[in-house]
């Protein structure tokens, strides 16, 4: 029973996460034109503080303030980003260097994660 009630934030971040993608698939909302080419970087910057997060969390040093101004930060940071590129012109190029960034920065805490959980 004790796991139980350590579980239970968690268990609303899940069922939240359940409850979006049901809502997505039933309205299948349409992304308008202007956003569509931000979208694909702020979910990757989005995934990179949800991964951190889950990494400080089995470190035992996670912060909920510390994950939700991450969260929001490297979105917009990234979405300002690729908006300045395509002002200059070179939106692709740096849309390019955003995912390589992030994608190295995933994947160092996807094998920290690994690492932790199945000690390989």
């Amino acid at each position: 029973m004790k796991t139980l009630v350590k579980a239970g934030p968690a268990i609303y971040g899940a069922v939240a996460l359940v409850v979006g993608i049901a809502l997505g698939v039933v309205f299948s909302p349409q992304v308008p034109d202007a956003v569509q080419p931000y979208l694909p970087i702020a979910v990757v910057a989005a995934l990179d503080a949800v991964f951190g997060g889950l990494r400080a969390y089995l470190d035992e040093i996670f912060d909920s303030k510390v994950f939700v101004v991450s969260f929001a930060f490297n979105v917009l940071v990234a979405a300002l980003i690729v908006w300045l590129g395509d002002q200059l012109g070179v939106g692709t190029q740096l849309s390019t260097a955003i995912v390589v960034v992030l994608g190295i920065r995933i994947f160092g805490n996807a094998a920290a994660l690994r690492r932790r959980l199945f000690g390989a």
